[in-house]
């Protein structure tokens, strides 16, 4: 077995396996499991997980290879296409359908030029597809003889809707598809707006594909600071509802063609529920692959967590290994029990109870665990070096700066800091009742008002508060069984399912904040008054 200072861990942002030079070591470690299988059904539109569970990874795996006949392609919108998309709005008085129709160009521009790039067939025949051949001469000739299939270049050939429709016009006619004159205006945006998009359509429904390809939408759950959040609501939104037009109205209606296109978003659940798409929860249900990698603690050795773990730990062993040795052989102990369990308490679990059960999360405190340990030729991981303060410490400003990641989407630096200061008024209680709570929140609600006069939403009603506590998955809730004293724990990452993507906090309960984010919150231990 390896020194635990020549194990990788990887990445915990998966776009880094975009790299050539990461992109073997990715395929070495990736399992293809029925998540993978999932994400390939032709229904399947939006790729749905909170922070940390996978999205991106499945994506960078099917843009790196050639997988049962897909090829993909993953592009990510960055601040820069937020900001010409406010530009756009003003300049071109935009509402919700007009951003729908600028995503459907933008989609059908990105997915022409991973057809171009990956589909040498149709590359070598182009001349016959007519419409799709003066497109793409009509892209060239705007980019100066590139193709440029990227989404800042859909954004500018779309504001420059004039050209780009002269363009379009210029090489359908000089291939003898158009006939009459037409004549574009700066004044007459949205007409052509549809001549562009009508002739992406008319072009893609010509060619035939021997491949099936999937574009992925990434980085949607990061709003640039300067980008209000209504607009950013309002843009997103646009390319929902575009991905579900293309995909169901459009895509499954071009016929002769072995291969099929499709475009898949990748979304947190909560920014999913904020989308307000029609028959939601069936798109949730039919349309959707929902990543979820919560196990108990009787079955964790059969789940896909446990799974994923050890294989990246045997993978990088110079001989076969069997199933749980290399685990079991860098994390040689049992987790601490408070209460007598009727299964084995492996190592393994204390990890679960320190994460929320996401890949990112263990990957974090493998990273963490062998960079405080990188001085020393270490066979394996002790408990001690588990529990070691400082080792714990970072793991939990890890989760911490998550939260913070996962709370700028919706508010500002400022509204995070008034969202920490609440801690300070559990006196150092980990666990708490609902009265406890109503008394901390009373006198937060308190300390808010002499420092601002506009409380962020979240501060609207205590109950409100709550709910967005537990929608962090900062505290859980417990119910007891009748006749038994063993709670029933409820956090929102274990309740979320298909059929209940928001799950709800009781109230007039007992509540606990989670683990690993009692050293970052300075919870558990009890502090004198002054």
């Amino acid at each position: 077995m390896k020194f635990i200072n020549e194990l990788s861990f990887g990445f915990p942002d998966a776009e880094n396996y975009k790299r050539k030079e990461n992109k073997g070591l990715f395929n070495k470690i990736f399992i293809k499991d029925d998540y993978l299988q999932k994400i390939l059904n032709p229904s399947t539109s939006f790729l749905i997980g909170e922070k940390g569970t996978g999205k991106t990874a499945y994506a960078v795996f099917l843009s790196n290879n050639h997988y049962k006949d897909h090829f993909s392609s993953l592009k990510y919108i960055r601040e820069t296409e937020y900001n010409k998309f406010l530009i756009l709005k003003k300049e071109k008085h935009l509402n919700l359908s007009n951003y729908a129709s600028i995503w459907k160009v933008i989609l059908y521009l990105l997915i022409s030029g991973e057809i171009l790039e990956k589909e040498q067939t149709l590359l070598s025949n182009i001349l016959q597809y007519r419409k799709f051949s003066a497109l793409k001469e009509a892209i060239t000739d705007y980019n100066n003889g590139a193709f440029n299939p990227e989404i800042i270049q859909g954004l500018e050939f779309v504001e420059e809707d004039k050209i780009s429709s002269e363009l379009i016009f210029k090489h359908l006619k000089a291939k003898g598809e158009l006939k009459e004159v037409q004549k574009f205006t700066s004044t007459t945006f949205q007409n052509n707006l549809r001549f562009i998009q009508k002739s992406f359509e008319d072009s893609l429904k010509q060619i035939k594909l021997f491949n099936n390809h999937i574009l992925f939408i990434d980085g949607i759950d990061i709003r640039p600071a300067d980008i209000p959040y209504e607009d950013y609501l309002q843009c997103i939104k646009g390319l929902a509802n575009a991905v579900w037009e293309i995909n169901n109205d459009f895509f499954p209606n071009i016929k002769g063609t072995k291969g099929h296109m499709r475009i898949v978003l990748l979304l947190r659940p909560d920014i999913f529920a904020s989308l307000g798409l029609q028959n939601q929860n069936n798109k949730i249900r039919s349309n959707s692959v929902l990543l979820n990698w919560q196990t108990d603690y009787i079955s964790h050795r059969d789940s896909s967590l446990f799974k994923l773990l050890d294989h990246m730990l045997s993978i990088q062993q110079n001989t076969s290994i069997s199933f749980g040795e290399s685990w079991d052989y860098y994390f040689p102990w049992n987790a601490p029990s408070t209460s007598d369990y009727p299964y084995p308490t492996t190592s393994f679990i204390s990890f679960l109870r320190w994460s929320y059960h996401r890949p990112r999360d263990i990957l974090t405190f493998l990273d963490i665990l062998k960079e405080n340990n990188k001085l020393t030729q270490k066979e394996f991981f002790s408990i001690k070096d588990f529990e070691d303060p400082s080792t714990i410490r970072e793991y939990s400003i890890y989760l911490l700066g998550e939260i913070k990641d996962q709370l700028s989407f919706y508010f500002s630096d400022k509204d995070y800091e008034i969202f920490l200061k609440f801690f300070e008024y559990l006196n150092g209680n980990n666990r708490f009742d609902y009265k406890d709570f109503q008394i901390a929140f009373k006198k937060y609600e308190q300390y808010v008002e002499t420092i601002t006069p506009n409380k962020p939403s979240f501060m609207e009603a205590e109950n409100v508060f709550l709910q967005f506590l537990f929608e962090l998955n900062v505290i859980c809730y417990k119910e007891y069984i009748e006749n038994s004293n063993k709670p029933h724990i409820h956090f929102c990452f274990k309740d979320r399912n298909y059929a209940n993507i928001s799950p709800k906090i009781k109230t007039n309960c007992n509540y606990e904040i989670f683990y690993g984010l009692a050293k970052a919150l300075n919870i558990g231990a009890k502090f004198e008054s002054p």
